[in-house]
This record gives C-alpha cells, sequence and structure tokens, in this order.
C-alpha cells in the first residue's frame, strides 16, 4: 500500500532540472494549458485521481482550460512515477483556468466540495496514498480566504450529515508541474479508462 505518511523534504525524490515536455493545447477544448489569458484566473485543484477530476472541469462553462500535473510537494519535474512512490510529496492536481466574467471562483469551489469527499486524509475512496489529498491551491491571498469560507460552509453542511472534518489544504502560490502528455484529458482519449470520483452526496450550500 502507497504511504499515507507525508514526507519529509529531506526524504523527497531530487527530480530534474527540465520540466516535462507536453503538447500544449487542450485536446477537448482547443485552448492553450500553459498560460491564462488577461483577465483570466487559475485554481488547481486536488480531489483524488486527477483524470476524472479534470473531466468535471473542462465540461463547466467559464473554464477556458484544463491541465493535470503535481504540486504541494518537493521534487522539481517529478514524473509519475515517482509521485505514486509518495517520495515527492505532491499531490495530483488538475489546474483549471477559468473567466471571471462567466463563472467564478466561488461556483468552482462548490463543485470541487461536491465531487469528492474531503474528509479522507491521503485518500479517495480505493485510491490510497499522500498523491490523492485534497488540495486547493490558489493565486493570491483573497483566493485563500474565498477558499476557507467556502469550507467552514461546506463543513457545516457535512456537520449537519454527521460526516467528519474536512482534511483539505489551503495554500497560496504552489509550484504546479505539468504531468505527461497521456494524462492530460485522459478520459477524452480513453473514454472507458478508470474514473475514481466520488462525492460524499451532501450539496454545497454557496
Amino acid at each position: 500500500m502507497r504511504s499515507t505518511v507525508m514526507i519529509s523534504a529531506d526524504e523527497a525524490l531530487s527530480g530534474r532540472s527540465e520540466a516535462i515536455s507536453i503538447n500544449p493545447t487542450n485536446a477537448v477544448l482547443g485552448s492553450s494549458m500553459l498560460e491564462a489569458p488577461d483577465g483570466a484566473k487559475v485554481v488547481y485543484l486536488g480531489m483524488g485521481c486527477f483524470w476524472g477530476a479534470e473531466r468535471v472541469f473542462w465540461q463547466q462553462p467559464g473554464v477556458i482550460s484544463t491541465a493535470v500535473g503535481y504540486g504541494g510537494g518537493f521534487t522539481p519535474n517529478p514524473t509519475y512515477d515517482e509521485v505514486c512512490t509518495s517520495h515527492t510529496g505532491h499531490t495530483e492536481l488538475v489546474k483549471v483556468i477559468f473567466d471571471p466574467q462567466q463563472t467564478s471562483l466561488e461556483s468552482l469551489l462548490a463543485l470541487f466540495w461536491e465531487k469528492h469527499d474531503p474528509t479522507q486524509a491521503m485518500r479517495q475512496g480505493n485510491d490510497v496514498g499522500t498523491q490523492y489529498r485534497s488540495a486547493i491551491y490558489v493565486e493570491d491571498d483573497a483566493d485563500a480566504v474565498l477558499a476557507n469560507s467556502t469550507k467552514a460552509t461546506y463543513q457545516q453542511a457535512l456537520n449537519e450529515k454527521g460526516l467528519g472534518a474536512i482534511a483539505t489544504e489551503i495554500a497560496v502560490q504552489v509550484p504546479f508541474y505539468f504531468a505527461e502528455d497521456y494524462h492530460q484529458q485522459y478520459l477524452h482519449k480513453n473514454p472507458a479508462g478508470y474514473c475514481g470520483i466520488g462525492g460524499t452526496g451532501v450539496v454545497c450550500p454557496i
């Protein structure tokens, strides 16, 4: 079983200085996965296996582009195999670039809370390990305040159903490393592929 204990920086794999090479165009939306256009915003969301999580967001109105990758750990430019060892400290993430004139961070976070179980520490369902931990990584302090506000709102809803405490990490300006090209828009390329997405059934009252 993969480790469910977060490593320290001293224990992390060394990684590499070169970024993983990917096709920069989102295969579903036809947009760039690299840079956000002027006026757009970005959020990075960890909610278990990133294949199904990415599909949730590329389907949303106002989302310009999505990509999958790794963050929250220590190893620079890790490979998927390295992340799977639980010796990078990274969690699997979806990068969501969105137009705040068409959708809001708050509405995207409502989806985030509902589409996975944020009370499960270091796992999502049968996917076990530090790479599956729940996380919200934002661009600035104002977005972090909003994320924490939605967390408190959803925690109250979970409490009313007798469910546990949210284990989600919330942090600002966490480095993001793109996953290998075959992981990008995986369920578009492989419609019958594995999707481990599953929530608590509790609606986020936002």
